[in-house]
């Protein structure tokens, strides 16, 4: 089967419509050809592609799987559900070698984090957005985003997910290497994660460093929520790709903001009675 950056489509596979691949289709206008529009027509986030390639008429099967393998590449369509093996997330943590930030993203991030000693020392917390969302959050998509929430005490988890889930997030969360798997395994996939550092069993550096590596996960924003307030550490969070970084502790309305801006549903205005932060952008 086909390849996208590294991830190689199976027939159990199920894709579902971007918020671009239904505009594309709602739009008065199209710049696919008949066949490509008649494959996007059909998916419908539920056929997998084997059942999706059967039912187009105007080509063969190998030709359609090639059309969604293109659907995908141009961000028309998204992995809603994969089989269990190709996500290789068994050997998530298994690998032998986690390839170090590059030289560029260490430099970058130098510069970043040592400007940071005043802010933490002045505000007790950081709010970094490194990587804003290129584009707002269609109004008429209809889709529910999804956070995983990586966190082991038990109170500050449940806090989080009330709080996200009142702004209206489908919010899961877990506490460990084998639910971090577990969540990441379990469609659809998180459109952020929100991850604490010190984890009983795993540093939470070393699952941002897995996810920026991985080929399917590695462009779900995720946004560093930990107790160490150090330079060294968010240079390590910002240099491993991270699109947000906060320290605890920390203010509901500093981390609803930071989720929002990185999601594309915020234009990361500044929130009542806060500085403004020089970090935005």
């Amino acid at each position: 089967m086909p390849e996208k950056l590294g991830y190689v489509m199976h027939d159990e596979d199920v894709f579902a419509l971007t918020a671009k691949g239904r505009n594309e289709l709602g739009g008065s206008a199209t710049s696919l050809a008949p066949a490509e529009l008649e494959v996007l027509v059909l998916i419908d986030g539920k056929s997998t592609l084997a059942q999706t390639a059967a039912r187009v008429r105007s080509i063969g099967k190998e030709a359609a799987a090639g059309i969604v393998d293109r659907l995908l590449r141009h961000e028309l369509i998204e992995i809603a559900k994969n089989q269990a093996g190709s996500f290789d997330l068994v050997d998530f943590f298994q690998s032998a070698e986690i390839l170090p930030p590059s030289s560029a993203a260490t430099v970058k991030a130098k510069k970043e984090a040592a400007a940071t000693a005043t802010l933490l020392q002045e505000r007790g917390y950081l709010v970094r957005i490194a990587r804003r969302a290129g584009a707002e959050k269609p109004a008429e998509d209809p889709r529910t985003l999804s956070v995983l929430v990586v966190e082991d005490e038990q109170y500050l988890a449940k806090l989080l997910k009330s709080v996200l889930a009142n702004e209206g997030f489908d919010v899961r969360t877990a506490k460990s290497r084998e639910e971090i798997v577990a969540e990441l395994r379990r469609p659809p996939r998180p459109d952020l994660v929100l991850l604490d550092v010190m984890l009983p069993d795993i540093d939470g550096f070393e699952v941002l460093l897995r996810i920026r590596q991985h080929p399917v996960l590695k462009t779900v924003p995720v946004v560093m929520l930990t107790a160490k307030a150090t330079r060294d550490a968010v240079l390590k969070g910002l240099a491993g790709g991270a699109d947000g970084y906060i320290t605890k502790p920390f203010e509901i309305p500093v981390l609803v903001k930071a989720v929002k801006v990185v999601l594309g549903l915020s234009k990361g205005d500044e929130i009542p009675g806060e500085a403004q932060d020089p970090w935005a952008g």
